[in-house]
């Protein structure tokens, strides 16, 4: 990852993403460059348009996340419920007063 990053920041800094710059972002950021990944990036990035890349990603639609507000609604109505029970049993003693004093 830290590989497509410096890559993004040549890009970004307008500089040529080629195997020296990259190696030179990389040991800055105190990654040791591992020729190879260096050499595979630089050749797969060599046909993209990075800007194109970046548009199309930013436009891309965003998917939606499972918000966690039905638990909420669940516990709202389970206090409902506590709270209905209360004045039930609350009900029923006042109830059994009346009728002891009715």
């Amino acid at each position: 990852m830290e590989y497509v990053y410096a890559a993004l920041l040549l890009h970004r800094a307008g500089k040529e993403i080629n195997e020296e710059n990259l190696k030179k972002v990389l040991g800055a950021a105190g990654v040791n460059p591992d020729e190879a990944r260096v050499k595979a990036l630089v050749a797969a990035l060599s046909e993209v348009n990075i800007d194109e890349v970046l548009k199309s990603a930013a436009l891309a639609p965003a998917v939606p996340v499972a918000a966690p507000a039905p638990a909420k609604e669940e516990k709202e109505v389970k206090k409902e419920e506590k709270k209905e029970e209360a004045a039930k049993k609350e009900e029923e003693a006042l109830a059994g007063l009346s009728a002891l004093f009715g």
